[in-house]
């Protein structure tokens, strides 16, 4: 150094447009698993099962129940997807982009082949494995039976404390939702989704999205699940897949999003 000069201090301008990368990249995966999500489990099995026991069950048990297996399945298929960007990132969107054209294409052929009141099968099947799981409840509750007698009384108070926190109706809208929703289309589209986008973004378009339909679901029972129009709702679907799709035509796999 000269004397008399002083040394610079570096000055660091990416902050700025790194911060607002990563804001547009959150906001951009929030929307995209939103919207998957809505069309895809609008008048699914979770969301027949949710509105069903919404229907016999104290709702907000049931609600409890489904959003803890529908939130626990969000974020153990975020982190399967995150897992993945181990690969290089080209390699991951084209392939995920590839898999969104195709979930678009089988959704746009499976709601053009359905009818009109296409849906009902599925309600009736979940009403009967409902129905099953009730008569389980029951026989075991007779089998269990209202207290053992020779115990006292004393045995039986800290069963309905237990009971109170975890109901068989609150373990039962779980698994049967969490059973439901693994393997499903929506699962599979949040594990492509975290492996191409900003993974947070991801988890809570994917939460807030299952919030909404279960939510709808709770509250609108039977009258909504019989109102839906699966046909429309799984063509809509196609066409948002596919739009996801083509939009990688326009965007750069190194954008940020």
């Amino acid at each position: 150094l000269q004397k008399g000069s002083s040394p610079v201090a570096p000055v660091h301008i990416v902050n700025d447009e790194s911060t607002d990368k990563t804001n547009l990249g959150f906001i951009h995966a929030f929307v995209a698993a939103i919207s998957v999500i809505i069309v895809s489990e609008l008048g699914d099995k979770t969301f027949f099962i949710a509105a069903i026991m919404a229907m016999r069950y104290n709702r907000l048990t049931v609600l409890a129940g489904a959003m803890l297996a529908l939130g626990l399945m969000t974020c153990l298929s975020v982190l399967f997807g995150y897992a993945t960007t181990v690969i290089p990132r080209v390699y991951t969107y084209y392939v995920s982009t590839a898999l969104f054209a195709i979930f678009g294409i089988r959704m746009l052929r499976e709601g053009l082949k359905m009818s009109p009141d296409e849906g009902q099968e599925e309600l009736e099947e979940v009403q009967a494995e409902i129905k099953k799981k009730d008569e389980e409840l029951q026989r075991t509750k007779l089998l269990n039976g209202p207290g053992d007698v020779e115990s006292g009384p004393g045995t039986t108070i800290p069963q309905k404390k237990w009971l109170h926190f975890i109901s068989p109706i609150f373990v039962q809208a779980f698994t049967l939702t969490f059973l439901a929703e693994w393997g499903d289309r929506s699962q599979l589209t949040t594990i492509v989704l975290a492996a191409r986008e900003d993974p947070y973004g991801v988890a809570v378009g994917g939460t807030v999205g299952h919030c909404l339909c279960t939510g709808l679901a709770v509250i609108g029972g039977r009258m909504i699940a019989q109102k839906i129009s699966v046909r429309t709702v799984t063509i809509i679907g196609g066409v948002v897949f596919l739009a996801f799709a083509f939009s990688a035509l326009f965007i750069s796999p190194d954008s940020g999003f």
